[in-house]
């Protein structure tokens, strides 16, 4: 089993590499180019970058990516194609994507760019708060353990 993570916009990176490395599950990061940095380097964790491409870190993930791995993204379209893939996929404020949230997912997300099209303005995602990142830890702990 390995820990995928779409690293360009995840808040959570160090939280996913501190409770891996408790277990001993190797992360692999996935981020472009543009966040490249010396500081990625760590004990356990391998960082692989891409070009800058709009979904390149997903279409590399995809292509590493095994049934059971485990892959932590906010992308729904990521999720979706991970999830036929049979992976375990979670979002960085604590919430499983399941085959039976998904459609719903996709849904809102493909409403939502039919309004910005039209010209419509939509609501941004609310900013990221500690209780996300408690929820989220307690999630991907939770999995850990129900995965081993």
């Amino acid at each position: 089993m390995k820990i995928y993570v779409d690293a360009d916009a995840c808040p959570v990176k160090q939280t996913i590499i501190t409770v891996a490395r408790e277990y001993e599950i190797p992360v692999v990061l996935v981020k472009s180019f543009s966040h490249f940095s010396h500081d990625d380097e760590q004990p356990g964790v391998e960082t692989i970058y891409v070009d800058t491409g709009a979904e390149a870190a997903d279409y590399r993930i995809m292509q590493l990516a095994n049934k059971g791995d485990i892959i932590i993204t906010q992308d729904y379209g990521l999720a979706s194609l991970a999830l036929s893939k049979e992976c375990v996929v979670l979002h960085h404020k604590g919430f499983v994507y399941t085959n039976q949230n998904i459609d719903q997912l996709l849904q809102s997300r493909y409403l939502s760019a039919m309004a910005r099209k039209s010209g419509k303005r939509t609501k941004g995602p609310k900013a990221y708060t500690a209780e996300d990142e408690a929820k989220f830890r307690e999630l991907f702990r939770q999995t850990l353990e129900d995965l081993l």
